[in-house]
């Protein structure tokens, strides 16, 4: 007897199920998608104990004639192609025709439809994949599945779903990335009898947006709009200072299919590179549209993962979408103060210490009795003339009085004192420590709550002995710079800035980090790149996959500075970007092979990201330190270009090169309102 089975249709049906149907919330996914192609623009989506037991989707779409129900379940029936070619250029969200028969083989189904010209609808059931009936029923236009018994007939995969409260979550998600697809669309949610949300269905993504995760994550996205070479990238990301600890924030939508592309992702990341910390992510809702032609969506049974014909240009165009709309972006992150609760204990507060000077050492560590008195030194008391106000900068060491000079230009002299370094001594002067002056406290100190350890404070020194600041040479063109007041600098490290509405606290080593570090990157893109030859080529083993895309772009690569010949065993660099050292060289190359081979990167992207990487510590050890002195003029030249406001084009300094943010505002309402002075 032979060993080979021809499986009946029953056992195939299953199978072919279990590639398409594996919980609940592809069964939605499947639905919605088909309500979508049908031309509806509301749909409401029902589930009950996460889906396992009941699943209903009603649309307002284009519905079935009654004979149209029985095809509608078999496999391979769809109305979406009709011939190989039209795979070539797939525009619909189905098209394989599996998701209806995959799903009423493991459940028990029924369909009601009616077109809008049609006087009664049609009512299919179905039961494991078997039709059991069609008759003439009443019902709206349009078309709703209800799914009940998901896997009664398949113990075996049942066994293997989540509880109810994980599998409400999945659909959740599902639910929620098709909404965000289609904001034309009206989409109502419903769990266990609870509506979860409700979309406008107005075609405003950003309403969208608010709809589902709040007005905080909807207010502070900044809005994206490219076209280049016939893609068209649009839709919203987050701000430098709304970001999240993983990808799962991260949508995009090919053509209004959501999928997960790597190429994409790896865009957006790179776009936020010195903007956020490196192990954070942001949130976007990215909408690329292209060609049909152009990109290959039946790849993955799910549908989740596409192929481009290429992928260099979805890089680009994301890239410099996503990087364009964060240069655009100048709001800083806010503080905002919190309303006490009548009746309930105030948070235990730092101890009030006062210096020599009678100037608090701790500007913003109170209790509540001495806050109405000290809030009114930071909140001008009417409108000072703004001339006046430019040239007021008052500090919280004696003798620290502005005046009105120019910064000073960077010279030998302007490197922050250090204490001597012992002789033959190899490594890098410190400070020595100074004690901190004791202060009066409470019998019972509460523990302090500090924003950073500034590290060892050395003594109060007078203006003329205050250090300078490095500092770049003075624009020819005068910035454009709001009306301020410097009125104080906490823990000689963050410095208090008093605009008309609002208070502004900037980390001054951050700010100057940043300041150095844009301009080090203007300075760097403004040479044209240049090659040193070296004596001995430099040997770099590399798979043929990393060689071939070195091959393909090799102009490019050789525009930076690089050169290169294969080898048997990877390539030999003989020519390498006089911007770097010979050292760093072969992993810059190596990187640079392995993100195009992957379509994770790009030339022009990745070696701009591996020369600002490289700037990053230039940077941060000439930039002014935390817990030091520094006089007057140097500290008004940083606020001076925090607070500017950028040109056309331009970006507002927001983070520091390693993804903090230099600067945080207070707004006066807020004070006010903490104070009962606004309701």
């Amino acid at each position: 007897m032979g060993k080979i089975n021809v499986l009946s249709f029953d056992v195939a049906n299953l199978i072919a199920a279990g590639e398409v149907v594996d919980r609940p919330a592809s069964v939605v996914k499947e639905l919605m998608e088909n309500a979508l192609d049908a031309g509806a623009t509301s749909i409401t989506v029902e589930i009950q104990n996460g889906g396992v037991s009941f699943i209903r989707v009603s649309d307002n779409g284009c519905g079935m004639e009654a004979e149209d129900l029985p095809v509608a379940v078999l496999r391979h029936a769809t109305s979406k192609i009709r011939e190989a070619g039209d795979l070539d250029g797939i525009a619909t969200l189905g098209f394989r025709g599996e998701a209806l028969a995959a799903i009423s083989a493991v459940s028990r189904v029924r369909i009601f439809s009616k077109v809008a010209d049609a006087e009664f609808g049609a009512l299919l059931s179905c039961d494991g994949g078997s039709v059991v009936s069609v008759t003439e029923t009443g019902c709206a236009p349009g078309t709703t599945v209800i799914v009940e018994e998901l896997f009664f007939n398949v113990p075996a995969r049942r066994k293997f779903l989540k509880k109810n409260s994980t599998e409400t979550v999945a659909v959740t998600g599902v639910v929620e990335k098709i909404a965000l697809s289609k904001p034309e669309v009206s989409i109502r949610y419903i769990t266990d009898g609870e509506v979860k949300f409700m979309t406008a269905g107005d075609g405003e993504l950003r309403n969208t947006v608010f709809a589902l995760y709040g007005r905080e994550t909807a207010g502070r996205m900044l809005s994206v709009d490219r076209t280049d070479g016939g893609i068209h990238v649009w839709g919203y990301v987050s701000d430098a200072d709304s970001v999240r600890s993983n990808r799962n924030m991260e949508n995009f939508f090919i053509n209004g299919r959501y999928v997960k592309s790597r190429t994409a992702a790896a865009a957006l990341e790179q776009a936020y590179v010195s903007r956020i910390p490196a192990e954070k992510f942001p949130f976007c809702v990215l909408n690329i549209e292209l060609n049909p032609a152009a990109v290959d969506v039946n790849v993955h049974p799910a549908k989740l993962e596409v192929k481009f014909s290429n992928e260099k240009i979805i890089f680009d165009v994301v890239y410099y979408a996503v990087k364009s709309a964060l240069e655009a972006s100048s709001a800083r992150p806010e503080l905002t103060i919190g309303r006490s609760v009548p009746g309930t204990k105030p948070t235990a507060a730092v101890p009030q210490t006062t210096g020599k000077s009678g100037v608090s050492a701790n500007p913003f560590w109170v209790s509540d009795k001495e806050a109405s008195k000290l809030l009114s030194t930071f909140i001008a008391k009417g409108d000072p003339s703004p001339n006046a106000v430019r040239s007021q900068i008052r500090l919280n060491t004696p003798g620290m009085q502005a005046a009105a000079t120019p910064a000073p230009a960077i010279s030998k002299h302007d490197i922050p004192r250090q204490a001597p370094l012992k002789e033959n001594s190899q490594t890098e002067a410190v400070p020595t420590p100074a004690p901190v002056p004791e202060s009066p406290s409470p019998a019972v100190p509460p523990k302090p709550i500090t924003f950073e350890d500034p590290g060892p404070i050395p003594p109060s020194k007078s203006k003329a002995e205050a250090e300078p600041v490095p500092v770049a040479e003075v624009e020819a063109e005068t910035p454009e710079i709001p009306d301020y007041v410097i009125i104080g600098e906490a823990y000689n490290c963050y410095v208090i800035v008093q605009l008309e509405d609002r208070l502004i606290l900037i980390d001054k080593h951050a700010a100057h980090e940043r300041i150095l570090f844009d301009q080090l990157c203007e300075n760097m893109r403004a040479r044209k790149k240049s090659a040193q030859v070296l004596m001995f080529p430099i040997a770099l083993p590399m798979t043929e996959a990393e060689i071939a895309a070195l091959e393909e772009h090799r102009e490019q690569i050789e525009a930076i500075g690089f050169s290169f010949r294969r080898d048997e065993n990877g390539v030999q660099i003989h020519e390498i970007p006089t911007e770097i050292s010979r050292d760093a060289a072969p992993e810059m190359l190596a990187v640079l092979a392995g993100r195009i081979a992957d379509g994770t990167g790009t030339v022009e992207s990745t070696g701009e990201a591996f020369f600002e990487e490289r700037l990053y510590q230039a940077s941060c050890k000439a930039a002014i330190k935390g817990g030091r002195l520094y006089n007057s003029e140097s500290i008004k030249w940083v606020c001076d270009r925090i607070l500017c406001v950028p040109k056309d084009g331009a970006s507002a300094i927001k983070t520091c090169p390693h993804g903090r943010p230099v600067a945080f505002e207070i707004r006066k309402n807020s004070i006010e309102r903490q104070f009962s002075r606004l309701l």
